[in-house]
């Protein structure tokens, strides 16, 4: 059974550890994600991005697709179902379709409308017993056309959402979607610490997770961070290993070119980039 966010980054920032939050673009994504989480008997978010959720024929094809392989694939540790960088409309379509957790991400709107909007959402899914990610200044990089620039957050405007009582806090600290560019000037660390001094309890968000080097995530975690998205890093697996399977030429070979052939090298290699990321994180034996 889907269960909101809220308990394991709860825990999780208690015990100084972040749970990851992996977007999810098919079956196979999905599969690799639980079945490492249940290996590992680590908490998970499956993170769905409004475009993976138009790709995956919308919001109620995903919540049927996990729901049916909670029970078929027999997982015990907590998962959750989480809308990335929602929309305003997006995150009430989740709502109704099932998912457990949403994010709004309201941070391109003026600091009023991001207020007046996620206010209405915490009501939403408190009711509901959802947790809610909200977003203060934008991350750089792009994802699924939203561009950023790397930017900070306020600390103050933090604040001012973490007190309208959402689940958890995704902050900009100078971190980015995507590839990392050469020139990349690190995490803002005293914002991150203000943000944390100021927000208190509450779970803290990174986003943009690939790329950014093991010391620096584990320094956010001591800061506060208890959930870290990670999305490019399980892509650029799973495109290597296909590339490589082909190039070898092995899709010529008897039935290679059967799709569960094709993709399952793909697939090892998303679980290898999970196992490795919740290692990382400090999630294994937390469920």
């Amino acid at each position: 059974m889907l269960v909101s966010a809220k308990d394991m980054l709860n825990k999780a920032k208690a015990g100084k550890y972040a749970v990851g939050q992996f977007n999810i673009n098919n079956l196979e994504w999905t599969k690799a994600i639980l079945q490492t989480a249940e290996e590992l008997k680590s908490p998970v978010i499956l993170g769905v991005s409004e475009g993976a959720g138009k790709y995956m024929c919308g919001y109620k094809t995903v919540v049927g697709m996990i729901n049916g392989m909670l029970e078929e694939l027999n997982i015990t540790v907590p998962v959750a179902l989480h809308l990335d960088h929602g929309s305003y409309e997006g995150a009430k379509k989740c709502i109704e379709a099932g998912f457990s957790s949403v994010m709004f991400d309201g941070s391109h709107y003026p600091i009023e409308e991001n207020i007046a909007k996620t206010k209405e959402l915490v009501e939403t899914c408190n009711k509901l017993g959802l947790s809610l990610e909200a977003e203060v200044g934008a991350i750089g990089g792009e994802e699924d056309g939203v561009v950023g620039n790397g930017e900070v957050a306020d600390p103050k405007e933090c604040k001012m959402i973490a007190d309208l009582g959402v689940t958890m806090l995704a902050a900009g600290i100078g971190n980015i979607h995507g590839k990392y560019p050469a020139n990349w000037a690190g995490l803002s660390f005293d914002t991150l610490a203000e943000i944390q001094e100021l927000t208190g309890t509450m779970p803290l968000v990174l986003h943009g997770g690939t790329g950014i080097p093991a010391d620096m995530i584990k320094k956010a975690i001591s800061l506060g961070v208890s959930k870290i998205n990670v999305n490019t890093e399980c892509q650029l697996a799973f495109a290597e290993a296909t590339r490589k399977y082909i190039e070898a030429g092995k899709d010529l070979e008897g039935k290679g070119f059967d799709p569960r052939k094709l993709l399952a090298d793909g697939t090892a290699a998303i679980k290898a980039t999970v196992k490795e990321k919740m290692e990382l994180f400090g999630s294994v034996g937390k469920a």
